[in-house]
């Protein structure tokens, strides 16, 4: 079973993985660090629970779009023939200003539901 040694936000991890998976999991890990770079960027304080939430959001959201799009393809007949989706591009775009907005918004509505759960 193959490791890679990563570093997320500072902090160092150990993450498991099959052999020969160790340059995927960096991919990933880099990925990662991005949308904290990007977070940090914003300004404000985060501990770390609620910055890789944030990360985490900033995920759950690309996906949401990605299954947008992918459902307007499909409905569209757009099959495998179909042109490929643009590839994002190697330099990282300068961070949307409304992204602190939105990820605001996406973590008053988690707290909110967290705090009816807890009420129950």
């Amino acid at each position: 079973m193959g490791q890679v040694n990563v570093r997320v936000n500072g902090y160092n991890h150990t993450i498991g993985c099959k052999d020969g998976e160790e340059g995927h999991v960096s991919d990933l890990v880099a990925q990662i660090e991005e949308k904290v770079r990007i977070i940090r960027s914003m300004g404000g304080q985060f501990s770390e629970a609620r910055m890789l939430l944030h990360v985490a959001l900033l995920f759950a959201d690309e996906a949401a779009d990605l299954r947008i799009d992918l459902a307007r393809l499909r409905s569209h007949g757009a099959g495998p023939a179909a042109a490929p989706l643009p590839v994002e591009p190697a330099e990282p775009a300068e961070p949307d200003p409304r992204l602190a907005e939105r990820l605001t918004r996406i973590a008053e509505r988690i707290e909110n539901i967290t705090g009816a759960i807890e009420k129950n």
